[in-house]
């Protein structure tokens, strides 16, 4: 049975003790250490990570990438860095500043796109496409050789346990070879782009064990690593002492360094080309720092035991500031799973997605879409760092929009448009890359607005204000400008040409998708309020769009997907893809969205859509709308919708299919989610946890979390 809201708010209100506050502190340490991933065998479908948001490392379960290749069609085990980027010569002067733009009509205006005609990739769009894509930086694994003198495979090993301590940030593996036990720890460096491990082992002084370096090429494939072409680039050894190295690397125009410090003394020998063993000269422990860096350094690299301590203090700092969520004290026995989610995604955004730039989907632990990032999933990403008070997180990679502004707004000056228009799929220069769907979206466009008023809602001050002052304008502006007037309706529109989020409407003819009306309306009026903190008018053409902008689409008391798709609730191709259309009441506040026509078109969706073709992303989504709308018990139900890509690995990867195996919005929206339930939201009923159902399943303890808007 479903609830009307205003029942809901009733019933929430009369809940009392029910819903009261769990008194005392959360054990934090209780808390994350219980969720500390275990793994007693070589998982293919679940490694485990160290890094710290610039770089990161993914390891099997010898605790270094000793087996690589058997990971490449799963999770490949990479290597990556914000600054790690290769880019294939280009003979032919490819850019996308002298692409042949595609002419859409734009309600009677001619607009170029960097449109793929029926994604057919010439050669110019492959190339720019794929560059520049990111790059494995080197694979650190053990040489491990049997006492015979053969190369150990994984069958050699055995007893093998590895245990990610999160609570320290240390990869903690166990294994035993030639019946004798290796004991590995890993760990990254929490403010340089280095690995450092020590194995203890009797294996180490008979010469058994030995750190192997190997370099690749770039590619923009997954494993982000081309192993077929050693003369296509070089390594150098630089310098090598008894305790240290450097190597430079150099992939055509593509430069960095690789420094290394070891204990006890070694040596580092070049066994093949881009091939590296470094080997001790006795003992049963070796201590080795790896570091990557993109300009040369003389700079000592901190052992083994500087770099643990330095680890310990970063991650218990992480744990212990910032917000948490216990959920242990619930009857309703699905807590366990919920609770493990939600520890494990803090880690991994915290590893993959808290660096300078917008992160890739799949992080930096592989290459999606050649390892670029798609900034219309950078909110799903990292802006939950503000609800759980970590908002500098967040902060990292908002300087990127300063740093592409002048390329957005030649984008938008192109098209005939004012302001700056976002890119999608990009790299760290903001180009767009050519697509028969991305550079059609419009939906990132309000996003700087969104984060600008998360750091504003924390730090409520004028250097905020003036912070973000242009990145507002000129995101308001082009939406303004983006807005068409519609002479017979009397109205502005959006689109076409337009690709909403739900993305599988025809771009060339699609009008008003309703989440993005929505996102127009909230944003151009935040961006009006931010004028007024800085003591400005209301801009007056942002204004006439905001008063004369399209209502969302409704058709029978329900919210259509798109104006343009009438027949949305009646053709089952139209309930795929993303359910956008419920991101208008819950990762938005609702402005001009009637709560029971949502509540109609939720109902809908919940017993119609084809959950197979979903994204990870789209059941935090809809229990964000579900808690909006009174009914927390649909929002748990969301959360842990038994669908394909609503699994999380035992690793706390966001699995997607074959190719996609892990997918971080998953796992950044699962956190927004939670965080919206158990805070709550700008108007949400004053009760603990009001997103949580208030009948004594769920007891939630939470602390250091923030209100949604």
């Amino acid at each position: 049975m479903t609830r009307s809201p205003r029942l809901a708010l009733a019933l929430s209100l009369l809940a009392g003790p029910a819903a009261a506050a769990p008194s005392g502190p959360i054990d934090r340490h209780a808390l994350v250490s219980r969720q500390h991933p275990v793994l007693r065998a070589f998982d293919t479908g679940a490694p485990l990570s160290v890094g710290n948001g610039e770089l990161a490392f993914t390891a099997d379960a010898t605790g270094l990438q000793t087996f690589a290749e058997a990971y490449d069609e799963t999770i490949p085990l990479g290597t990556l860095a914000q600054w790690g980027w290769h880019t294939a010569p280009n003979p032919s002067g490819w850019s996308i500043d002298r692409f042949r733009f595609a002419e859409f009509d734009a309600n009677g205006r001619k607009v170029g796109y960097a449109d793929v005609p029926g994604d057919q990739r010439t050669p110019e769009i492959e190339w720019l496409r794929r560059n520049p894509h990111r790059l494995h930086l080197g694979r650190i694994g053990f040489r491990l050789r049997l006492r015979d003198g053969r190369e150990a495979t994984r069958a050699d090993l055995s007893d093998v346990e590895q245990v990610l301590d999160l609570w320290q940030g240390v990869l903690r593996s166990r294994f035993e070879l030639d019946g004798e036990q290796v004991v590995v720890e890993t760990l990254c460096h929490p403010r340089l782009d280095a690995i450092a491990v020590r194995v203890v082992s009797p294996l180490v002084a008979k010469g058994q064990i030995a750190i192997r370096l190997r370099f690749p090429y770039g590619t923009g494939e997954t494993t982000a690593a081309d192993w077929t072409r050693p003369d296509a680039h070089e390594t150098t050894l630089l310098r090598a002492d008894a305790r240290s190295a450097a190597l430079a690397r150099r992939l055509d125009a593509d430069r960095y360094q690789v420094i290394l410090a070891w204990a006890p003394a070694g040596g580092l020998v070049e066994e093949a080309s881009h091939d590296f063993v470094l080997t001790p000269s006795g003992g049963n422990t070796l201590d080795a720092t790896v570091a990557f860096t993109a300009t040369a350094t003389t700079a000592l690299l901190p052992g083994f035991e500087e770099t643990l301590r330095a680890a310990r203090e970063h991650w218990n700092g992480f744990w212990t500031t910032g917000g948490a969520i216990d959920l242990s004290q619930s009857r309703d026995p699905r807590w366990r799973e919920l609770e493990r989610r939600i520890v494990l995604s803090q880690y991994l955004t915290k590893v993959q997605c808290a660096g300078r730039y917008p992160p890739q989907e799949s992080g930096l632990t592989f290459n999606s879409w050649y390892g670029k990032f798609h900034l219309e999933m950078h909110w799903w990403h990292a802006a939950h760092f503000a609800l759980w008070g970590r908002l500098p997180l967040l902060e990292r990679s908002l300087g990127y929009y300063d740093e592409i502004l002048p390329r957005a707004r030649g984008t938008a000056a192109r098209q005939g448009y004012t302001g700056a228009r976002w890119p999608k799929m990009t790299d760290p220069s903001g180009a767009e890359s050519p697509s028969s769907v991305g550079v059609f979206l419009v939906w990132q466009q309000p996003h700087p607005i969104y984060y600008a008023e998360l750091v504003y809602r924390e730090r409520k001050d004028r250097t905020t204000l003036e912070r973000f002052r242009d990145v507002v304008h000129e995101t308001a502006e082009f939406m303004a400008s983006f807005a068409a007037w519609d002479e017979a309706g009397q109205r502005y529109v959006l689109g076409p040409p337009l690709q909403g989020a739900q993305e599988i409407f025809p771009k060339d003819r699609t009008v008003n998708t309703a989440f993005e009306v929505a996102y127009w309306r909230w944003g151009l009026e935040a961006a009006q309020r931010w004028r007024e903190r800085l003591g400005l008018a209301r801009e007056p053409r942002w204004q006439r769009v905001l008063e004369r902008l399209s209502p969302q689409p409704l058709r029978e008391g329900r919210y259509l997907f798109a104006e343009t798709a009438p027949e949305s609730f009646s053709e089952p191709r139209w309930a795929r893809d993303h359910p956008s259309v419920t991101g208008a009441f819950g990762v938005l506040p609702g402005a001009g969205v009637d709560p029971a026509a949502m509540r109609r078109t939720f109902d809908w969706i919940w017993a119609n859509w084809s959950w197979p073709d979903t994204w990870g992303w789209d059941y935090p989504m809809l229990a964000m709308c579900a808690a909006r709308l009174g009914d927390p018990e649909r929002a748990i139900d969301a959360l842990l919708m038994d669908a394909p890509k609503n699994v999380y690995r035992p690793n706390g990867h966001n699995h997607q299919r074959d190719g996609l195996t892990i997918y971080l919005p998953g796992n950044g929206g699962l956190l927004a989610a939670v965080a919206m339930m158990a805070a709550g939201w700008d108007g949400a009923p004053e009760r603990h946890a009001p997103g949580f159902p208030s009948d004594g399943s769920w007891t939630v303890r939470w602390e250091g979390l923030r209100r949604m808007p």
